[in-house]
């Protein structure tokens, strides 16, 4: 199915289905990032941001806001 054809399917959509369409996504998309950021944080990707946070913490750069 392509971009067009969703779109065109979505133009057709009552009220309360667009709704529920819009819901849907939100919580597909929110899914769908979540999903990465989990799979990056098991990759070892964020290794050094949190490393370089937590030498910023020891060493008493954090201050509460």
């Amino acid at each position: 199915m392509s971009v067009q054809e969703i779109e065109s399917a979505i133009e057709q959509l009552n009220d309360g289905e667009l709704a529920e369409l819009a819901a849907w996504f939100a919580q597909h998309h929110m899914d769908k990032w979540d999903d990465r950021i989990a799979s990056d944080s098991r990759s070892g990707k964020f290794d050094t941001l949190i490393a370089e946070a937590e030498a910023e913490f020891i060493s008493g750069n954090c201050r509460r806001l």
